[in-house]
């Protein structure tokens, strides 16, 4: 359970400044610039107020290089999904920074957050959030539309990822014909029409069943292999073992940090009082 206690907090670090984070229509990281692809620093969000703060995230210091895939993983309401929405802009912190692919985002302005959202981070969620009335290959222009490209290049690149995730025989169906795991794999997609610099999932099989789970696995593991940054937060202990990293939170701080090996074994790090995730998190298909 969240701690609720009362707390004194720093000045806001929302601004209403509009400045362009200054990247390609990729969302790729400027030539020169070093670091890692995600960066969270002294990361907080509090709720409430007076004597009934809540500190959803609280104090989060967490590193991401290029590249990797990063497992998020705690008891209900221990702060994942609030930390993947401070990481990906969809929420502000109360403290501390965000930084991505070198540049400071949280305290851009909204449409400078937005614009940064469409071009540079792709979101995968729960639930789909797919656009009932448009086509799964419609859905998957809509990004590359919204960020800037022509039609035809949108079309291109929708035809393309889905035949990457192999639903190119899908293309013109309605969300609603498609199955749960068709569904995700389209929400995939989406979020890499505009080849995001992370793709952040939240909960990405918590809705479906055991074969379309080992279906998003294994695309996951091919973007991993393709050197895409992956953050995701699961309840799913298969899921966290195809990570090449597993952090685990407790009321809002991290608890403990694993790196995985090719096998599921595990080696912690730093930020003691963890469970020793890695001789948890193995298992067959």
């Amino acid at each position: 359970m969240k701690r609720v206690v009362p707390r004194v907090t720093g000045r806001s670090l929302h601004s209403d400044t509009d400045e362009s984070p200054g990247w390609g229509p990729a969302g790729h990281r400027p030539a020169g610039v070093a670091g890692p692809a995600l960066r969270a620093v002294g990361l907080t969000r509090v709720y409430g107020e007076d004597e009934s703060l809540v500190w959803a995230v609280d104090g989060v210091d967490l590193d991401v290089p290029a590249g990797q895939t990063l497992a998020v993983t705690g008891p209900s309401g221990c702060g994942k999904s609030t930390l993947l929405q401070l990481l990906g802009g969809l929420d502000r912190p109360t403290e501390g920074e965000v930084w991505l692919g070198g540049r400071r985002i949280d305290h851009l302005g909204e449409r400078a957050l937005a614009r940064l959202r469409r071009r540079s981070v792709g979101f995968v969620f729960q639930a789909y959030h797919l656009m009932h009335e448009l086509s799964a290959a419609q859905n998957v222009e809509l990004p590359a539309l919204l960020a800037g490209a022509s039609p035809r290049a949108a079309r291109r690149r929708a035809a393309e990822l889905l035949q990457q995730v192999g639903l190119a025989g899908r293309a013109r169906h309605l969300p609603s014909e498609l199955s749960g795991g068709q569904r995700q794999r389209v929400a995939v997609a989406r979020a890499l029409a505009n080849d995001p610099l992370v793709v952040l999932a939240d909960e990405p099989t918590g809705n479906l069943d055991s074969a379309a789970t080992r279906d998003i696995l294994r695309l996951f593991d091919e973007l991993r292999a393709a050197g895409q940054t992956l953050v995701m937060v699961t309840h799913d202990e298969r899921v966290a073992a195809t990570a090449d990293r597993v952090v685990s939170m407790r009321d809002g701080t991290l608890a403990d940090d694993t790196r995985l090996d090719g096998d599921g074994r595990g080696t912690r790090h730093g930020h003691g009082g963890g469970t020793g995730l890695g001789a948890l998190l193995r298992w067959e298909d």
